[in-house]
C-alpha cells in the first residue's frame, strides 16, 4: 500500500544557467526566393553605358583635368559605377546595393541637372553660361544634364523598391557637395589669375564675386540640396512599391479531404 502524497510539496527551484530565449528576426531571403530581373538589369546597363559614353566624349573634347573637375562629370562617373553594379545584381538575383549609396548617386545627378537648367543654361540667371555648347559638346551636355538624370529617376521610381531611403541619410549625402566646394575653391587658388575656367561655375567665382558672396551662394545651395534630399526621402516612402516578390515557404496546400 502506497503512502499518501502530501498536498504541501515545496516548489522546485529553477535550474540555474539556462539561457533566455529571444526571438530572432528571420532575413527576408530565408522566406522570399531571390528573383532575377533581366529587364531591370538591361535598363541599368544601358543607362551606365550612355553615361560612360558621354563622360568619355567630354574627356576627348576638352582638357581631362578640367573635365574631371566638374561636378556633373564626377556625379556621372559615380552613377555609371552604381548602375553597372546594380545591373549585375539584378541579373544574378543578388541583394541590391545599400540605399545610402544608390540614393546619393541619384541625388547628385539630379542636383547637377537642376543647377545646369536653373542657373547655367537659364538666360535669366545671373550665372548663365555666356556661350552655350555647340556640336558634339552640346550632345554630351544634353545627355549628362537631361537624359541621364531622367533615366536615374525612372530607375528609382519604377525599378527600385520603395521605402529604402531614410532621413538620417540626407545630411551625410551633403558631405560630397561640401568636399566639392572645398576642392573648387582650392583649385581656383592654385590656378593663376586670368586663366580661362579658373572657376568652373559662375556662382563659385571668387575672383568676380568675392568669398563672402560665394560662401553665401554655397550656403543657399546647400540648404536647397538638403531640402531636395528630404523631398526624395519623403517621396520614397509615399510612392507605390514597384518591386514585389511572392513569398515562398516551401509548403503547398493540398485539396480538402472529405
Amino acid at each position: 500500500m502506497t503512502a499518501p502524497i502530501p498536498s504541501d510539496l515545496p516548489d522546485l527551484p529553477a535550474l540555474p544557467g539556462g539561457p533566455a530565449l529571444f526571438p530572432s528576426p528571420v532575413p527576408a531571403t530565408a522566406v522570399v526566393t531571390p528573383v532575377r530581373r533581366p529587364m531591370t538589369a538591361i535598363f541599368r546597363l544601358l543607362t551606365a553605358a550612355t553615361a560612360a559614353t558621354a563622360v568619355t566624349g567630354e574627356l576627348l573634347l576638352g582638357s581631362p583635368f578640367q573635365v574631371l573637375s566638374q561636378f556633373t562629370i564626377q556625379s556621372g562617373i559615380l552613377l555609371t559605377l552604381v548602375m553597372t553594379v546594380s545591373a549585375r545584381r539584378a541579373w544574378t538575383a543578388r541583394r541590391p546595393l545599400p540605399s545610402g549609396l544608390t540614393g546619393a548617386a541619384l541625388l547628385y545627378v539630379v542636383i547637377a541637372a537642376l543647377v545646369h537648367h536653373g542657373l547655367l543654361a537659364n538666360p535669366s540667371s545671373p550665372f548663365a553660361t555666356p556661350t552655350p555648347p555647340t556640336g558634339w559638346h552640346a550632345t554630351t551636355n544634353l545627355v549628362l544634364h537631361t537624359a541621364i538624370p531622367i533615366a536615374a529617376l525612372v530607375n528609382w521610381l519604377f525599378l527600385t523598391a520603395s521605402g529604402q531611403l531614410h532621413l538620417r541619410q540626407a545630411a551625410p549625402w551633403l558631405l560630397y557637395p561640401l568636399a566639392y566646394l572645398t576642392f573648387t575653391l582650392a583649385r581656383g587658388e592654385l590656378i593663376l589669375p586670368g586663366t580661362p575656367n579658373r572657376y568652373l561655375y559662375g556662382f563659385l567665382d571668387v575672383a568676380e564675386h568675392g568669398y563672402k558672396s560665394v560662401l553665401g551662394n554655397a550656403l543657399l545651395l546647400g540648404l536647397a540640396f538638403y531640402a531636395l534630399a528630404v523631398l526624395l526621402v519623403t517621396l520614397d516612402h509615399i510612392r507605390p512599391n514597384p518591386v514585389r516578390h511572392r513569398a515562398k515557404t516551401g509548403f503547398r496546400l493540398g485539396p480538402t479531404v472529405g
